[in-house]
């Protein structure tokens, strides 16, 4: 993996964070206004003219600052050079389902790939004024001043956080059984409708850990690297490297890491719960 600078990606931090203000300011300006609530193939995967207007604005600030790098958006796809190895994962409006019933509780998220590795992110939330930021060896930060994880070291003490993937309807792998597996060992499991925030709340420790499955890039880049630079630890399920393409992850404050992977990987199939 190929280092940039910290100057570098400073300056790539302070175009993420002006592409998800960009885009929080539309998600406010349409909050309650809705005329268009489409549905996109998935049962439940909506998209309004919010996603589609905040995503124009994330894409104008990138094509702006740095034309040459490539683009994943959840909207429109992957856009411009797909050589570079400077990838900008974007999602403009996190928690849609949220927001098209006016449930306050979504956030834009713009995250940087470098090399295939999550190195910069900002996830702004409208709704509590709340802006998240990190770089690779930056550190994390909430509204401008430094965050860090929970120290909260057993589950039968946490506070865990996770979600529900759109196709939940078709597959037997969705998620139920580790939700109420899990909420039996812990003090509560949320479920928030958006990850980036998710992500976010475990960086600053209002959760100690979350864990989903059936994300995307765009989901996740940002909330990645704030988790890690806020001192947290991103695997796959079993404690292995992240595949950010996987769709799915195990974040936590890192205390917690081993005994809540244990826990998925030991969860017993939804059918023997009677």
């Amino acid at each position: 993996m190929s280092h940039s600078s910290a100057e570098q990606l400073e300056i790539f931090l302070d175009i993420a964070t002006e592409a998800a203000l960009a885009a929080g300011a539309i998600l406010k300006t349409y909050w309650g206004k809705l005329e268009a609530v489409e549905e996109k193939g998935r049962p439940g995967d909506l998209v309004t003219e919010a996603d589609k207007y905040a995503e124009a604005a994330i894409l104008k600030v990138l094509q702006r600052h740095v034309p040459e790098h490539q683009i994943l958006a959840e909207e429109s796809g992957r856009l411009g050079d797909t050589n570079s190895k400077y990838l900008w994962a974007i999602d403009p409006l996190d928690g849609t389902t949220n927001y098209a019933h006016q449930y306050p509780f979504s956030a834009a998220s713009v995250g940087l790939i470098i090399d295939g590795v999550p190195q910069v992110g900002a996830i702004f939330d409208p709704f509590h004024q709340e802006l998240f930021r990190a770089a690779a060896g930056l550190g994390a930060t909430r509204d401008r001043l430094p965050i860090t994880v929970s120290q909260t070291s057993e589950l039968r003490k946490s506070l865990l956080v996770t979600g529900f993937a759109y196709d939940r309807r078709e597959t037997k792998d969705n998620n139920y059984a580790e939700f109420c597996h899990l909420t039996h060992l812990t003090q509560g499991v949320r479920r928030s409708g958006a990850a980036s925030l998710d992500l976010a709340h475990v960086a600053c420790g209002r959760v100690d850990g979350f864990w989903e499955r059936g994300l995307s890039p765009w989901d996740i880049a940002a909330g990645v690297v704030i988790v890690r630079e806020a001192g947290g630890q991103v695997t796959a399920y079993d404690g292995s490297p992240l595949d950010i393409s996987s769709g799915r992850l195990l974040a936590t404050n890192g205390y917690l890491h081993d005994s809540l992977s244990t826990e998925l990987l030991r969860v017993p199939p939804l059918e023997s719960w009677g």
